[in-house]
Protein backbone atom coordinates (compact mmCIF):
# COMPACT_ATOMS: atom_id res chain seq x y z
CA UNK A 1 0.00 0.00 0.00
CA UNK A 2 1.28 3.16 -1.13
CA UNK A 3 2.44 6.67 1.50
CA UNK A 4 -0.91 8.40 0.67
CA UNK A 5 -3.30 5.58 2.39
CA UNK A 6 -0.66 5.01 5.21
CA UNK A 7 0.01 8.34 6.11
CA UNK A 8 -3.71 9.28 5.36
CA UNK A 9 -4.84 6.63 7.65
CA UNK A 10 -2.13 5.54 10.25
CA UNK A 11 -1.48 9.22 10.79
CA UNK A 12 -4.24 11.22 10.34
CA UNK A 13 -5.42 10.41 13.69
CA UNK A 14 -2.17 11.81 15.17
CA UNK A 15 -2.87 15.36 14.11
CA UNK A 16 -3.03 17.77 15.98
CA UNK A 17 -6.47 17.85 17.29
CA UNK A 18 -8.34 21.36 17.34
CA UNK A 19 -6.84 23.11 14.68
CA UNK A 20 -8.63 26.29 13.93
CA UNK A 21 -9.09 26.48 10.07
CA UNK A 22 -9.72 30.01 9.11
CA UNK A 23 -10.14 31.96 5.74
CA UNK A 24 -6.81 33.64 4.73
CA UNK A 25 -8.48 37.23 4.72
CA UNK A 26 -6.46 39.23 2.14
CA UNK A 27 -7.34 36.25 -0.41
CA UNK A 28 -10.61 35.05 0.52
CA UNK A 29 -12.80 35.61 -1.66
CA UNK A 30 -16.63 36.97 -0.36
CA UNK A 31 -17.50 33.24 -0.52
CA UNK A 32 -15.81 29.93 -1.79
CA UNK A 33 -18.06 28.34 -4.20
CA UNK A 34 -19.87 24.97 -2.99
CA UNK A 35 -17.00 22.00 -3.24
CA UNK A 36 -14.32 24.33 -3.58
CA UNK A 37 -11.12 23.88 -1.20
CA UNK A 38 -11.07 26.78 1.54
CA UNK A 39 -8.82 28.73 1.71
CA UNK A 40 -6.87 28.52 5.48
CA UNK A 41 -4.77 29.94 7.95
CA UNK A 42 -2.46 26.74 8.51
CA UNK A 43 -3.11 24.98 5.19
CA UNK A 44 0.78 24.35 5.30
CA UNK A 45 0.60 22.39 8.62
CA UNK A 46 -2.16 20.24 7.25
CA UNK A 47 -1.79 16.60 6.08
CA UNK A 48 0.15 16.87 2.92
CA UNK A 49 1.37 14.30 -0.14
CA UNK A 50 3.15 15.08 -3.19
CA UNK A 51 4.33 18.00 -4.79
CA UNK A 52 6.29 18.69 -8.20
CA UNK A 53 8.94 21.01 -9.14
CA UNK A 54 8.51 23.41 -12.37
CA UNK A 55 11.18 25.98 -13.04
CA UNK A 56 11.51 27.99 -10.16
CA UNK A 57 8.55 27.04 -8.66
CA UNK A 58 7.38 24.45 -6.12
CA UNK A 59 3.54 22.68 -5.94
CA UNK A 60 2.13 20.51 -3.31
CA UNK A 61 -1.08 18.93 -2.67
CA UNK A 62 -3.17 17.40 0.41
CA UNK A 63 -5.90 16.80 2.02
CA UNK A 64 -9.15 18.72 1.56
CA UNK A 65 -8.09 19.75 -1.51
CA UNK A 66 -5.66 21.91 -0.53
CA UNK A 67 -2.82 23.04 -2.94
CA UNK A 68 0.28 25.54 -2.14
CA UNK A 69 2.56 27.32 -4.59
CA UNK A 70 6.05 28.87 -3.66
CA UNK A 71 8.12 31.06 -5.54
CA UNK A 72 10.81 30.98 -3.18
CA UNK A 73 11.80 27.38 -2.90
CA UNK A 74 9.86 26.77 -0.07
CA UNK A 75 10.25 29.28 2.54
CA UNK A 76 6.76 30.87 2.16
CA UNK A 77 3.36 29.30 1.00
CA UNK A 78 0.39 30.97 -0.76
CA UNK A 79 -2.91 28.23 -1.54
CA UNK A 80 -3.99 27.93 -4.96
CA UNK A 81 -6.60 30.70 -5.80
CA UNK A 82 -9.43 28.12 -7.02
CA UNK A 83 -8.68 24.35 -5.87
CA UNK A 84 -12.36 22.76 -7.55
CA UNK A 85 -12.71 20.11 -4.79
CA UNK A 86 -12.20 18.93 -0.84
CA UNK A 87 -10.85 15.50 -1.44
CA UNK A 88 -7.48 14.47 -0.67
CA UNK A 89 -5.38 15.29 -3.47
CA UNK A 90 -2.69 12.53 -3.83
CA UNK A 91 0.20 13.34 -6.57
CA UNK A 92 0.92 15.82 -8.95
CA UNK A 93 2.87 16.02 -12.69
CA UNK A 94 3.62 19.34 -14.72
CA UNK A 95 4.63 18.62 -18.45
CA UNK A 96 6.07 22.57 -18.15
CA UNK A 97 5.68 25.80 -16.50
CA UNK A 98 2.18 26.22 -16.98
CA UNK A 99 0.31 22.59 -17.29
CA UNK A 100 -0.19 20.37 -15.26
CA UNK A 101 -2.77 17.31 -13.08
CA UNK A 102 -3.31 16.44 -9.56
CA UNK A 103 -5.54 13.24 -8.86
CA UNK A 104 -7.10 11.80 -5.71
CA UNK A 105 -9.82 10.41 -3.92
CA UNK A 106 -13.17 9.78 -5.34
CA UNK A 107 -11.37 9.30 -8.72
CA UNK A 108 -10.74 13.15 -8.79
CA UNK A 109 -8.57 14.44 -11.80
CA UNK A 110 -7.94 18.52 -11.91
CA UNK A 111 -5.93 20.49 -14.34
CA UNK A 112 -4.29 23.79 -14.35
CA UNK A 113 -2.84 25.41 -16.92
CA UNK A 114 -1.47 28.88 -14.89
CA UNK A 115 1.58 27.13 -13.07
CA UNK A 116 -0.96 25.70 -10.07
CA UNK A 117 -2.89 29.04 -9.18
CA UNK A 118 -6.05 27.77 -10.63
CA UNK A 119 -7.51 24.57 -11.33
CA UNK A 120 -10.74 23.10 -13.27
CA UNK A 121 -12.53 19.72 -12.33
CA UNK A 122 -11.93 17.06 -15.45
CA UNK A 123 -13.17 13.65 -13.97
CA UNK A 124 -13.69 12.21 -10.76
CA UNK A 125 -16.41 13.24 -7.98
CA UNK A 126 -16.01 13.59 -4.18
CA UNK A 127 -18.12 10.40 -3.22
CA UNK A 128 -16.65 8.23 -6.26
CA UNK A 129 -15.25 4.27 -5.20
CA UNK A 130 -11.38 4.91 -7.27
CA UNK A 131 -8.59 6.36 -5.34
CA UNK A 132 -6.03 7.63 -7.76
CA UNK A 133 -2.33 7.09 -6.26
CA UNK A 134 0.03 8.68 -9.47
CA UNK A 135 -0.74 10.59 -12.82
CA UNK A 136 1.77 10.80 -15.13
CA UNK A 137 1.68 12.80 -18.75
CA UNK A 138 4.30 12.36 -21.54
CA UNK A 139 2.68 15.62 -23.42
CA UNK A 140 -0.17 18.01 -23.22
CA UNK A 141 -3.12 15.38 -23.99
CA UNK A 142 -1.19 11.76 -23.17
CA UNK A 143 -1.48 10.90 -19.59
CA UNK A 144 -1.84 8.18 -17.51
CA UNK A 145 -3.30 7.45 -14.04
CA UNK A 146 -3.35 4.59 -11.85
CA UNK A 147 -4.61 3.90 -8.14
CA UNK A 148 -6.04 1.16 -5.77
CA UNK A 149 -6.66 -2.20 -6.73
CA UNK A 150 -5.09 -2.30 -10.14
CA UNK A 151 -7.09 0.87 -11.31
CA UNK A 152 -5.32 2.35 -14.37
CA UNK A 153 -6.57 4.54 -17.51
CA UNK A 154 -5.34 6.04 -20.16
CA UNK A 155 -6.19 9.70 -21.52
CA UNK A 156 -5.20 11.55 -25.13
CA UNK A 157 -7.07 14.45 -25.05
CA UNK A 158 -5.48 16.04 -22.24
CA UNK A 159 -7.51 14.40 -19.18
CA UNK A 160 -11.43 15.43 -20.45
CA UNK A 161 -11.91 11.71 -21.17
CA UNK A 162 -9.95 8.49 -19.91
CA UNK A 163 -10.02 4.89 -20.71
CA UNK A 164 -9.40 2.13 -18.42
CA UNK A 165 -7.35 -0.75 -19.25
CA UNK A 166 -6.17 -4.12 -16.99
CA UNK A 167 -2.24 -3.90 -16.72
CA UNK A 168 -1.72 -7.25 -15.97
CA UNK A 169 -4.57 -10.64 -15.76
CA UNK A 170 -5.49 -12.46 -12.71
CA UNK A 171 -4.05 -11.51 -9.30
CA UNK A 172 -1.60 -9.04 -10.31
CA UNK A 173 -3.82 -6.88 -11.74
CA UNK A 174 -5.76 -6.50 -8.64
CA UNK A 175 -2.45 -5.27 -6.80
CA UNK A 176 -2.43 -0.89 -5.94
CA UNK A 177 -0.45 0.47 -8.37
CA UNK A 178 1.54 2.85 -6.37
CA UNK A 179 3.36 5.81 -8.51
CA UNK A 180 4.32 5.98 -12.04
CA UNK A 181 7.53 7.29 -13.34
CA UNK A 182 10.23 7.25 -16.26
CA UNK A 183 13.26 5.16 -17.16
CA UNK A 184 16.27 6.45 -18.63
CA UNK A 185 16.43 7.32 -22.34
CA UNK A 186 15.93 4.22 -24.95
CA UNK A 187 18.63 3.37 -26.82
CA UNK A 188 19.38 5.60 -30.14
CA UNK A 189 16.92 8.27 -29.08
CA UNK A 190 13.84 5.70 -28.34
CA UNK A 191 11.22 7.37 -25.98
CA UNK A 192 12.28 6.70 -22.49
CA UNK A 193 10.62 3.42 -20.86
CA UNK A 194 7.48 4.13 -18.38
CA UNK A 195 7.11 2.20 -14.68
CA UNK A 196 4.99 1.31 -12.32
CA UNK A 197 5.57 0.80 -8.44
CA UNK A 198 3.12 -1.59 -7.13
CA UNK A 199 2.69 -4.47 -4.24
CA UNK A 200 3.92 -7.66 -3.74
CA UNK A 201 7.64 -6.58 -4.64
CA UNK A 202 6.47 -5.69 -8.67
CA UNK A 203 7.16 -3.30 -11.02
CA UNK A 204 4.97 -2.76 -14.31
CA UNK A 205 7.17 -1.80 -17.14
CA UNK A 206 5.87 -0.24 -20.51
CA UNK A 207 7.99 0.82 -23.79
CA UNK A 208 5.66 1.71 -26.03
CA UNK A 209 4.08 4.57 -24.49
CA UNK A 210 1.47 2.68 -21.92
CA UNK A 211 0.08 0.08 -24.42
CA UNK A 212 1.46 -3.00 -23.43
CA UNK A 213 2.73 -3.87 -19.77
CA UNK A 214 5.55 -6.27 -18.97
CA UNK A 215 5.83 -7.33 -14.79
CA UNK A 216 9.17 -6.99 -13.33
CA UNK A 217 9.39 -9.17 -10.28
CA UNK A 218 12.04 -7.80 -7.83
CA UNK A 219 14.24 -9.70 -5.23
CA UNK A 220 11.89 -7.67 -2.49
CA UNK A 221 8.35 -8.78 -2.18
CA UNK A 222 7.27 -6.09 -0.13
CA UNK A 223 4.97 -3.17 -1.24
CA UNK A 224 6.98 -0.34 -3.51
CA UNK A 225 5.78 3.23 -2.94
CA UNK A 226 7.90 5.10 -4.99
CA UNK A 227 10.84 4.82 -7.73
CA UNK A 228 12.80 7.45 -9.96
CA UNK A 229 15.55 7.76 -12.25
CA UNK A 230 18.75 9.75 -11.28
CA UNK A 231 20.90 11.55 -14.05
CA UNK A 232 23.57 8.74 -14.52
CA UNK A 233 20.35 6.83 -16.03
CA UNK A 234 20.25 4.38 -12.80
CA UNK A 235 16.86 3.52 -11.70
CA UNK A 236 15.71 3.63 -7.90
CA UNK A 237 12.80 1.98 -6.50
CA UNK A 238 11.81 2.20 -2.49
CA UNK A 239 9.03 0.58 -0.88
CA UNK A 240 8.13 -1.02 3.03
CA UNK A 241 10.96 -1.30 5.54
CA UNK A 242 13.38 0.90 4.31
CA UNK A 243 13.83 -1.06 1.06
CA UNK A 244 15.46 0.66 -1.56
CA UNK A 245 16.92 -1.08 -4.41
CA UNK A 246 18.92 0.15 -7.33
CA UNK A 247 19.14 -1.18 -11.48
CA UNK A 248 22.45 -0.15 -13.45
CA UNK A 249 21.54 -1.74 -16.69
CA UNK A 250 18.03 -0.08 -17.24
CA UNK A 251 15.71 -2.22 -14.88
CA UNK A 252 16.81 -5.49 -16.10
CA UNK A 253 18.28 -6.77 -12.35
CA UNK A 254 17.76 -4.52 -9.31
CA UNK A 255 19.75 -5.23 -5.88
CA UNK A 256 19.05 -4.26 -2.59
CA UNK A 257 21.18 -1.04 -1.17
CA UNK A 258 21.08 -0.45 2.57
CA UNK A 259 19.16 2.72 3.65
CA UNK A 260 19.93 2.36 7.44
CA UNK A 261 16.63 2.44 8.79
CA UNK A 262 13.57 -0.20 8.59
CA UNK A 263 11.18 2.43 8.39
CA UNK A 264 9.07 2.79 5.36
CA UNK A 265 9.98 4.86 2.35
CA UNK A 266 7.04 7.41 1.04
CA UNK A 267 9.20 9.86 -1.28
CA UNK A 268 12.39 10.47 -3.07
CA UNK A 269 14.11 13.24 -5.36
CA UNK A 270 17.65 13.66 -7.04
CA UNK A 271 18.56 17.33 -6.05
CA UNK A 272 20.87 19.48 -8.43
CA UNK A 273 23.84 18.57 -7.29
CA UNK A 274 23.05 14.84 -7.53
CA UNK A 275 22.23 13.72 -3.78
CA UNK A 276 19.34 11.45 -3.52
CA UNK A 277 16.88 12.03 -0.44
CA UNK A 278 14.32 9.71 0.45
CA UNK A 279 11.63 10.43 3.46
CA UNK A 280 9.21 8.23 5.38
CA UNK A 281 7.37 7.13 8.29
CA UNK A 282 8.63 8.29 11.55
CA UNK A 283 10.37 11.32 10.70
CA UNK A 284 13.10 9.36 8.61
CA UNK A 285 14.90 11.04 6.17
CA UNK A 286 17.88 9.11 3.84
CA UNK A 287 20.38 10.76 2.31
CA UNK A 288 23.41 10.01 -0.29
CA UNK A 289 26.20 12.26 -2.40
CA UNK A 290 26.05 9.44 -5.09
CA UNK A 291 22.79 7.64 -5.03
CA UNK A 292 24.61 4.24 -3.75
CA UNK A 293 25.68 4.96 -0.35
CA UNK A 294 23.12 6.21 2.09
CA UNK A 295 22.96 7.31 5.51
CA UNK A 296 19.45 8.35 7.44
CA UNK A 297 18.48 10.25 10.73
CA UNK A 298 15.26 10.65 12.42
CA UNK A 299 13.99 13.88 12.87
CA UNK A 300 12.49 14.94 16.49
CA UNK A 301 9.51 15.50 15.56
CA UNK A 302 8.81 11.72 14.38
CA UNK A 303 6.60 13.10 11.94
CA UNK A 304 5.79 10.78 9.44
CA UNK A 305 6.80 11.88 5.59
CA UNK A 306 5.45 11.07 2.25
CA UNK A 307 7.45 13.71 -0.55
CA UNK A 308 10.74 15.34 -1.21
CA UNK A 309 11.72 18.24 -3.00
CA UNK A 310 14.65 20.90 -3.79
CA UNK A 311 14.46 23.64 -1.76
CA UNK A 312 16.89 26.46 -0.56
CA UNK A 313 20.92 25.89 -0.61
CA UNK A 314 21.71 23.23 1.47
CA UNK A 315 18.24 21.78 2.45
CA UNK A 316 15.25 19.70 1.18
CA UNK A 317 11.62 20.83 1.41
CA UNK A 318 9.58 17.95 3.41
CA UNK A 319 6.04 17.10 3.14
CA UNK A 320 3.89 14.50 4.98
CA UNK A 321 2.25 14.75 8.49
CA UNK A 322 3.38 18.46 9.94
CA UNK A 323 2.59 19.86 6.32
CA UNK A 324 5.76 21.44 4.37
CA UNK A 325 8.87 21.30 6.80
CA UNK A 326 12.31 23.04 5.53
CA UNK A 327 14.89 20.18 6.28
CA UNK A 328 18.85 20.77 6.36
CA UNK A 329 20.48 18.42 4.33
CA UNK A 330 23.73 18.30 6.29
CA UNK A 331 21.68 16.84 9.21
CA UNK A 332 20.69 13.90 7.27
CA UNK A 333 24.80 13.30 6.31
CA UNK A 334 25.99 13.95 9.87
CA UNK A 335 23.46 12.00 12.10
CA UNK A 336 23.03 8.62 11.02
CA UNK A 337 20.88 6.73 12.92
Amino acid sequence: MRAPIVIASLLAAALVTGLAWAVVGARAPAAVPAGHATLAVLASKNLLLAGARIGPRLVVVGEHGHVLVSDDRGKTWLQAKSVPTVTTLTALHFVDARRGWAVGHGGIVIATTDGGDHWTLQSGQLDGPEILFSVWFRSATEGLAVGAYGYAATTDDGGKTWKRFEIAEGEDGERHLNHIFAGPPGAGGAPASLWIAAESGLLFRSDDNARTWQKVALPYKGSIWGGTTLADGAMLVWGMRGNLLRSDDGGKTFASVPTGTDQSLGGGVQLPDGAVVLAGLGGVVVHSADGRRFESTVRDDRAGLGGVLPGPDGQVVLLGQGGVQIHPIAAAASAPR
